[in-house]
């Protein structure tokens, strides 16, 4: 296997300020641009980090926290404190303690990130993210080793663990050390401490789909809400309501939009996996099927096939699923199967409804169409991967109810 070229990390060096402007402790500066602000906290919030580390050991900074504080600044979409933001101005929050409490939180979004996303690549044996090198394999290469080799893969692995632990330890840190009103800073711990163990729960279910071999299409649904859904979009939508002091009804409505919001987004993600164009995707195609990931996707082709006793299709499954060799023709028979099964139709109205019901609880939250609601819409409309703009009022009646039934499935209950 070629050996991926290690790319240096360059926080220590970087050259552009870390502080935030001048206007920005007023909400409607960070409106303009809100990835902008984040990015601006994280480099003050990571400097001192950073800074903190060299106090400890040197080659403990070089090697390890400045590559966490580079992964976290480079990068990635800022969908997370970007939901957040616009949750807590469509719930009305705007004074300079908010708005800085915000962004500081955003951050510690951003470092979870890091942690869930290093820790992925080390479980999932990926060498690429981004297009650079994954954390195992350049801090292999940095310490003189082959990736490939015994040794390298060792030192690699477990150094990327422990660079994932740190990212959290930051995480973590970023919110106890937030200003924050007493009653805000209860809310928002509890969301935080929920938010961090479902992460785990979610990538927990996800292993042991792929060891096991299967996995019912209620558990699938179940995994894609607490790895994705919470963590990606509930969660940070709860903490921007809280930092505006919402009430228990608007938080209840912004979390189940947010729910249903995350679970379309990772059908949708699902499906890009198997029938989209890689130049687009940006990620090999099938790779969940070389993995044996226990998509949502996978489980009703699965089941459909049964019902209909169709071994031809249980077959290509069979063959395909989790084998990494799998040869290209073995993939286009899977997708044959995703077809023929009404597999893959079945998972695009899934989607749809969930969109539907996505955009319905948010307009029973807050305003769409002033600044913040209309902002918060057009990012959820994004998240669940529809751009098409239209009003929330164009939502029918079954697709509702529909979409209804979805989400109580995902959340082992009725739709709160």
């Amino acid at each position: 296997m070629a050996r991926i070229q290690a790319v240096e990390h360059s926080f220590a060096a970087c050259p552009l300020p870390v502080g935030p402007g001048p206007s920005e402790a007023e909400a409607g500066a960070v409106d303009a641009d809100v990835s902008g602000a984040v990015l601006r906290t994280a480099r003050a919030v990571l400097a001192e980090r950073v800074a903190q580390a060299a106090e400890i050991d040197a080659s403990f900074a070089g090697d390890l926290a400045g590559r966490v504080a580079d992964f976290t600044l480079d990068g990635g979409k800022r969908m997370r404190p970007r939901l957040l933001w616009w949750a807590m101005r469509a719930c009305g929050g705007a004074d300079a303690g908010s708005t800085a409490a915000a962004l500081r939180l955003g951050v510690a979004l951003e470092l979870i990130q890091t942690c869930a996303l290093i820790h992925d690549d080390v479980m999932d044996r990926s060498r690429l993210r981004r297009g650079k090198p994954a954390v195992h394999i350049g801090l292999a290469t940095r310490a003189g080793l082959s990736p490939d080799s015994e040794r390298g893969s060792a030192f690699g692995t477990s150094a990327a663990v422990l660079a994932g632990d740190l990212a959290l330890v930051w995480a973590d840190d970023t919110v106890t050390e937030t200003a924050l009103p007493a009653h805000v800073r209860h809310r928002i711990r509890t969301i935080w401490r929920s938010m961090r163990t479902e992460m785990v729960a979610g990538q927990y279910l996800d292993l042991h789909g792929q060891a096991t071999g299967g996995s019912s299409a209620a558990r699938a649904i179940r995994t894609a809400c607490l790895k994705s859904a919470l963590y990606s979009v509930e969660r940070p939508l709860a903490i921007g309501a809280a930092l505006a002091e919402a009430d228990e009804r608007t938080t209840a409505a912004l979390r189940s939009a947010g729910r249903c919001a995350g679970i379309a987004f990772q059908l949708r993600d699902d499906l890009l996996g198997v029938f989209g164009d890689p130049a687009k995707t940006g990620k090999p195609s099938c790779d969940d099927i070389r993995e044996g990931k226990p998509t949502y996707l996978l489980a009703v082709a699965r089941t459909r096939a049964e019902a209909a006793g169709d071994d031809r299709a249980l077959a290509v499954l069979g063959n395909a699923v989790g084998n990494p060799d799998v040869t290209e023709d073995g993939l286009a028979d899977v997708r044959g199967v995703f077809e023929s099964t009404g597999a893959r139709a079945h998972v695009e109205r899934k989607a749809e409804r969930l969109r539907d019901h996505a955009v319905r609880r948010l307009g029973e939250a807050v305003d769409v169409d002033a600044h913040g609601g209309r902002q918060l819409f057009g990012l959820l409309r994004t998240v669940s991967g529809d751009s098409s703009g239209d009003s929330p009022d164009d939502t029918r009646g079954h697709e509702r109810r529909a979409a209804d039934r979805d989400l109580s499935a995902a959340e082992g209950g009725h739709v709160r």
